[in-house]
């Protein structure tokens, strides 16, 4: 396996790990936030844990194994690569900063929903439901480029998939119990993951 891995440059990681960071810092005040505004949860999905799990270890698969240096940082793979590994990691926490903003006290890490939830359509789920799982999806792309790793996308990109679809199973129920036909109308107007045709000619046309 650690023959195919594509060489990669200092310069990349140095690029991935500063992204990182800023995402994780991103993540971080996101969960202050969240045990700030307190949990009273009405419901809560415990099964939501094990798609948690699967999300972290498809990311784990992405830049598992040996990292193959001796790109020069000047090459113009390597400049390509930076540029694809900063844009993946920036958007990634600018997406992921906008969706938890958005959200505000609705937000958790496990699926629950609070006594006075609220059913969040604005901002970036205005487009899709589930925008920070295409944020940590742009984190596992960043990773895997970072270390030379493209071919682990190939098991990398289901599990996380697993996982994530466990998640959405778990949280959607919840809120379809909560919130009816108010959920099932907004489940109609966008996509899980990506926008919805509509939804994305309406956005292009304003």
């Amino acid at each position: 396996m650690g023959s195919v891995n594509m060489p990669v440059s200092k310069l990349d990681l140095w690029i991935f790990w500063a992204g990182a960071v800023i995402y994780g810092l991103v993540v971080l005040a996101a969960r202050i936030g969240a045990m700030r505004a307190g949990q009273s949860a009405s419901a809560r999905s415990s099964r939501s844990i094990v798609g948690i799990a699967l999300q972290i270890l498809g990311i784990f698969l992405a830049g598992a194994g040996a990292v193959h240096g001796g790109l020069p940082n000047a090459a113009p793979r390597s400049i390509a690569a930076g540029v694809v590994i900063a844009a993946l990691l920036l958007n990634a926490a600018a997406l992921f900063h906008w969706s938890a903003e958005t959200m505000g006290k609705n937000w958790s890490l496990v699926a629950r929903t609070r006594e006075d939830h609220e059913l969040v359509t604005s901002g970036p789920f205005a487009y899709v439901r589930h925008p920070i799982y295409v944020s940590m999806l742009m984190f596992l792309f960043a990773l895997a480029v970072a270390t030379g790793h493209a071919l682990h996308l190939l098991w990398a990109v289901p599990v996380f998939a697993a996982g994530t679809a466990i998640r959405i199973a778990e949280e959607e129920k919840l809120l379809r119990a909560a919130f009816g036909a108010a959920f099932d109308d907004y489940v109609g107007r966008t996509g899980a993951l990506l926008p919805k045709r509509s939804v994305a000619f309406r956005a292009h046309h304003r």
